[in-house]
């Protein structure tokens, strides 16, 4: 079996008979670890004591004056967010259930650098035997800012920090597409080259191509899906639509902030102007396995998945949506 992620460290997870993800204390000790909380040469002695101990018992109590008591201001608010985001996985018996808490609590303060991180590694849980990398790439917007990639007719992704890092309009690799040679700094990935997906995963550097009717809008589909059953434990069949015409939005979920906009005019009755759009990226509709689950206000209609790009042509999918805007009755589920 093909292994990926593997920076999610999902390996030092263990899973309940549920299949959910248990925290262990190898785990902890890797977020300990990271260079943002080793103590640099001048630190103070607190830092260095906490550190330690940290590494040595990461479950370990930790009181507001151990860390008040730093005497960096940037370390003591790098370490009130990791205890913090410690504290939040402590509280729960797995990372999902963690997950779920922070989306309906109204205190939660954690960055979304820690949410991100948790939808890493649980939806590589959900993920897991999945032998597809259409989908695991297209799962990446869960977690991954993307940028637009403008060529041609192809609606092309590419991770922004990936691409950021290295030009503002990268040279994109359609090798596999073309059958052409480039000095390329970023495949498209394709049937030709997807295997090579699996010893790449963790460098997010292959772009997707998700235009209507292709093979990437389906695979978002299908990691929509397992999403949705894996948190929320219910049956959906999510499908890309071709032609968003004539599309009754009786309940429709905004994907991303500029979506959910976007979403809210044309409930209120506005004409998208050419603008708004221009913004949408891909329009896909939901519906119950068990139509039951959904609320009466539903009346037997699907739910509509609206996701859309930034002005500067940038998208930041918000998978939390699709859990708290289903229409369902088992609002326990998420509340």
């Amino acid at each position: 079996m093909n292994d990926f992620w593997i920076a999610c460290g999902h390996h030092l997870l263990d899973r309940d008979e549920s299949g959910g993800l248990c925290v262990t204390d190898e785990f902890l000790k890797a977020y300990f670890a990271r260079p943002e909380l080793m103590p640099p040469r001048d630190a103070c002695p607190v830092e260095r004591r906490l550190h330690r101990d940290m590494l040595a018992d990461p479950r370990r109590a930790v009181g507001a004056d151990d860390v008040t008591a730093i005497a960096d201001e940037d370390a003591r608010e790098n370490w009130r967010f990791v205890l913090g985001f410690r504290d939040l996985m402590l509280r729960h018996s797995t990372l999902e259930a963690a997950y779920l808490s922070a989306l309906r609590s109204r205190s939660n303060d954690l960055p979304p650098l820690f949410i991100n991180q948790l939808v890493h590694v649980i939806l590589r849980n959900a993920l897991d035997g999945d032998d597809d990398p259409f989908v695991l790439r297209a799962a990446e917007l869960f977690f991954r800012p993307q940028r637009i990639l403008p060529h041609e007719q192809a609606l092309l992704l590419g991770d922004d920090e990936v691409v950021g890092g290295r030009s503002p309009t990268p040279i994109l690799s359609l090798i596999s597409m073309l059958g052409t040679k480039t000095d390329a700094q970023l495949d498209v990935l394709s049937a030709e080259n997807a295997e090579s997906y699996w010893k790449r995963s963790d460098r997010f550097d292959m772009a997707l191509d998700l235009s209507a009717g292709g093979r990437g809008s389906r695979a978002l589909a299908k990691a929509m899906t397992r999403w949705v059953c894996h948190l929320l434990g219910i049956d959906v069949a999510i499908e890309p639509l071709t032609e968003p015409r004539e599309v009754s939005l009786t309940w429709y979920i905004g994907l991303d902030a500029e979506a959910t906009k976007i979403g809210d005019r044309l409930w209120q009755g506005d004409e998208p102007d050419e603008h708004s759009a221009g913004q949408v990226l891909s329009l896909f509709r939901l519906t119950f396995a068990d139509p039951g689950l959904a609320m009466e206000t539903l009346r037997g209609e699907p739910v509509y998945l609206i996701l859309a790009t930034t002005a500067d042509q940038k998208l930041r999918m918000k998978p939390q949506n699709l859990l708290t805007g289903l229409p369902i009755r088992r609002l326990e589920a998420i509340s």
